[in-house]
């Protein structure tokens, strides 16, 4: 049996059997292809990590590549994202535009509708031709289903298409409002998760309507901030935050963001990330509001993990009053 060394790294002392940099690099639960290590001093290529010997003494930097700020990141369905923003593919003047939003909103994830082929023109541009699905992570989408038959059906087509299995459901209730039929919702959930499928899903401002969904196997709940595309902001802060408190999966707001400052909000909540389409492509400068947008997100965040100072009813003054002149 090796006998354990002492070695440290990113200045920590640790206690290892690991023979090789590469078996200590697994140790960490990391992955020797996907880091960079320094070996007292010197940079060890990765191409050798699994013959460069460990030795008593070592002094070792591991190192990876992150998303801006301090490095913070969220997992649906174990899959790993450093944008909070979701972004639709809907309203946009043309591809391009959306193309050029989506880079400036720095999002990771953009929703898709599923549509039937132009049979006509086979040879239209297609959104593909524009965003690359082998760098942007799309998320098929079931827009416009009013039961949970056709939103089913959809997301077969969908897997088949493009071998999505991680997709957005919604079922619409009626199309004035465009609120989720929660009913048709949860038991299209059902459906879909026994199949195999990773449904994100839209649904009401509801604590309890999202603990539904994720005992029907919803791997994220979506809930409206306000109707889908009324720029309206969060209009109940409360049940979204009590969404948050009670969820094992992550919550996104979706629907119903209109500016920078409603995005910072649903952030400031301890959602885990936010999904918007219509403020961005409907604003009179899309790439700016975008851009705008991924601020939003970006400042919500720190400030909801520094912790806001408390409300006070009375005036609590930054500078003493004693010793005045």
């Amino acid at each position: 049996m090796t006998q354990p060394i002492s070695v440290t790294v990113n200045g920590e002392p640790r206690r290892t059997s690991a023979r090789t940099v590469a078996d200590l690099v697994r140790e960490l639960g990391l992955d020797p292809a996907k880091v960079a290590v320094e070996r007292n001093g010197e940079i060890a290529p990765r191409s050798t990590l699994e013959d460069v010997a460990l030795g008593d003494g070592d002094v070792l930097e591991i190192v990876h590549f992150v998303g801006g700020g301090q490095g913070d990141s969220w997992t649906v369905a174990g899959r790993t994202f450093t944008s909070r923003l979701i972004v639709g593919t809907g309203k946009y003047k043309d591809f391009a535009q959306n193309a050029a939003a989506v880079e400036a909103s720095g999002a990771e994830i953009v929703t898709v509708a599923v549509r039937r082929v132009n049979v006509s023109d086979p040879k239209a541009p297609m959104l593909t031709d524009y965003i690359d699905p082998k760098k942007i992570t799309y998320l098929p989408n079931t827009a416009g289903c009013f039961t949970a038959e056709d939103a089913i059906r959809t997301l077969r087509l969908a897997r088949e298409a493009g071998g999505w299995d991680l997709v957005k459901l919604e079922v619409l209730g009626e199309a004035r409002t465009l609120y989720p039929n929660m009913v048709e919702t949860i038991r299209a959930c059902e459906v879909l998760a026994k199949e195999g499928f990773l449904p994100m899903v839209y649904c009401t401002d509801d604590p309890i309507a999202a603990k539904q969904l994720e005992d029907a196997g919803a791997v994220a709940v979506m809930p409206l901030g306000a109707p889908i595309g009324s720029g309206l902001g969060i209009q109940n802060r409360v049940t979204i935050r009590l969404i948050v408190e009670g969820a094992k999966v992550p919550v996104l707001v979706d629907a119903g963001v209109g500016t920078a400052s409603d995005a910072a909000v649903a952030m400031e909540l301890g959602c885990d990330g936010v999904l918007m389409n219509t403020a961005i492509a409907e604003a009179k400068d899309p790439i700016r509001m975008a851009r705008a947008m991924k601020l939003a997100v970006e400042a919500g965040r720190e400030a909801y993990l520094s912790g806001r100072m408390a409300t006070r009813k009375y005036a609590d003054p930054s500078s003493p009053l004693a010793g005045l002149i």
